[in-house]
């Protein structure tokens, strides 16, 4: 079979019949949804339209689908989600956040149900992993990003009620969550961190909306607690878990972020090789000029090394090895490379790739971002040097 940047998992039937039926969904249903509603990355969503595919999704079996059974989902390993993962970006879907769940949804409070209490799980948990509630985590603040420790909101006791003061920031889905994971020192303590589930419509707590970031998605908002006072029966965990609660899946977190930058950088590439067909440059297409032969080679072989790398270190955390080195690495490498062609993809689009409303200029922000958010590159590096020295 001759090689394409599109892969195929023959060999392992079960998840290749969930990727035909992903992509058949994002193109038959998702995409032209996005048409119909006029959604761009950049569109501020509303709850009516994100439910409308939190519903969708479960019915189709996608939403929290790397849950275990007992939780609604069909137990993906690390391997199968990473594939899944890869094509919801490659399809150039605006809501492809929304699809299994990774935005607000049961990706995000898959981690944490072991920490839960019975009444917390029916609440708070189960709602969100039936699509019916969504939730954001909220550890960072503006001086507290890579250093959680210099975190300054505070958990105070008081009786049968903790009492939250403080500032989060960059907090993803916070504009139409219903709750928060929120990470707080307590007070009086030097090291001593906690987790508490805040309903957000709660008396001393506020919504505001976070800064837009450089790719204009705006599903960020912080955070604002003022004499939040919470029920002790809140508490997630014991006191003391809330930074094992908040980053304890960090590494894991830093391998599945990667899937989404190689589809982002494939749909930049896919977005490339059409451009540079039908652009005609002196008589002839773009494409039959060697400069962009180089060009689109140079961006084929950084897909293929990153997804190499990553599908390998998925499958070694499948069978329980340590992954930490290699995951800080999957990251490194990974936004890096994504990032390359992402660039590329704008040098062959030339004066179009500079203008906002193109894919690929939208591409190239969301994919300059990765190489600061969840772990800078710099970060990304003093991981690797410290497990291998």
């Amino acid at each position: 079979m001759p090689f394409t940047l599109e892969p195929s998992y023959d060999d392992i039937p079960r998840l290749q019949d969930l990727v035909v039926r992903l992509r058949a969904y994002l193109t038959d249903e998702v995409i032209p949804y996005e048409h119909e509603h006029g959604i761009t990355a950049e569109t501020k969503l509303d709850r009516t339209t994100l439910e409308h595919v939190w519903k969708r999704s479960t019915e189709l079996g996608f939403y929290g689908i790397s849950l275990p059974p007992e939780l609604g989902g069909q137990g993906l390993n690390f391997y199968e989600l990473c594939a899944l993962k890869e094509e919801l970006t490659a399809s150039g879907a605006a809501l492809s956040h929304s699809v299994l769940g990774d935005m607000g949804g049961p990706l995000r409070v898959g981690a944490i149900v072991k920490y839960a209490t019975e009444e917390q799980r029916e609440r708070y948990l189960m709602p969100v992993i039936q699509g019916e509630r969504a939730c954001c985590f909220s550890i960072t603040e503006e001086d507290a990003g890579s250093d959680v420790r210099r975190m300054t909101t505070t958990a105070t006791p008081d009786g049968d009620t903790y009492v939250l003061n403080g500032k989060k920031v960059f907090s993803s889905a916070a504009p139409f969550a219903d709750f928060a994971i929120v990470v707080a020192r307590m007070a009086g303590e030097e090291e001593s961190y906690s987790a508490f589930l805040v309903d957000l419509d709660t008396s001393g707590c506020t919504v505001l909306d976070g800064e837009v970031p450089m790719s204009g998605q705006q599903m960020e908002g912080d955070l604002v607690f003022e004499d939040c006072r919470i029920p002790a029966a809140n508490l997630l965990g014991e006191i003391g878990q809330g930074l094992r609660i908040g980053i304890g899946r960090i590494t894991l977190n830093r391998l599945l972020h990667c899937p989404s930058l190689i589809g982002a950088a494939r749909r930049a590439w896919d977005l490339s090789v059409h451009y540079a067909m039908n652009r005609t440059v002196s008589g002839q297409p773009l494409l039959a000029h060697q400069a962009i032969h180089h060009k689109i080679a140079e961006m084929a072989t950084e897909i293929y090394a990153a997804r190499a790398m990553v599908m390998a270190t998925a499958a070694k955390a499948d069978r329980g090895d340590n992954v930490s080195v290699e995951a800080n690495m999957c990251k490194l490498f990974t936004s890096e490379a994504s990032f390359r062609v992402a660039d590329q993809a704008v040098q062959i689009h030339g004066k179009a790739g500079l203008t906002r409303g193109n894919e690929v200029e939208q591409i190239f922000r969301s994919l300059r971002m990765f190489r600061i958010v969840t772990g800078t590159t710099e970060i990304h590096k003093n991981a690797i040097a410290k497990g291998l020295i």
